[in-house]
């Protein structure tokens, strides 16, 4: 039973990727299983942002510098405990879907500084994860961000196609399934 509901979950999404009625989105809505369940997917996309963050290269960055990926976008902060669980899951997805296709982008929101978010990275075992601020949280707000963590995934053309509140397992194969019904699609 879980492999045929992970499979629908899998083909239902592949609709996604590929422009999916309001329709077809209902019919995933019943699809998401465990944390996913939390995962909100709109029935079109929404506009994305183009208010800039402090790359972790230096200097400023947009959304628009991943145009042409499925973005996985998650703002966090040092102080967030949920954060401390659910990034090295997220840290996963990039180093098993990372490259032309995908990437996550994580995007500390609020007063979290360079030298702490190292530490922080450093004490869970993320390092393939970049180091972005959002200091004045200009793009959090710009993205309705109440509280933390929140995971946005846009489209290749930088919508918002879904968002998740809260901590979620993005190791589980729930989530997995999604990312690569994605990936399929595109």
């Amino acid at each position: 039973m879980r492999k045929f509901a992970l499979a629908a979950l899998y083909t239902g999404l592949g609709l996604l990727a590929n422009g999916a009625s309001a329709q077809d989105m209902d019919a995933l809505d019943a699809l998401r299983l465990g944390d996913m369940r939390k995962l909100v997917l709109h029935s079109s996309a929404t506009q994305g942002s183009d208010i800039s963050f402090e790359a972790a290269e230096g200097g400023e960055g947009t959304l628009a510098d991943f145009a042409g990926k499925w973005v996985v976008l998650n703002f966090w902060a040092t102080w967030c405990a949920p954060c401390r669980v659910e990034m090295p899951q997220l840290s996963a997805l990039q180093r098993d879907y990372g490259g032309d296709a995908f990437e996550v982008v994580t995007i500390a929101t609020g007063r979290n500084m360079p030298q702490a978010m190292q530490a922080f990275f450093d004490e869970i075992g993320v390092d393939n994860l970049p180091l972005h601020r959002d200091p004045r949280q200009a793009l959090a707000r710009d993205f309705g961000v109440l509280g933390l963590p929140v995971t946005v995934i846009l489209n290749p053309e930088g919508q918002e196609v879904a968002r998740l509140q809260g901590e979620a397992d993005w190791a589980a194969p729930e989530a997995r399934a999604i990312i690569e019904a994605l990936l399929a699609g595109s």
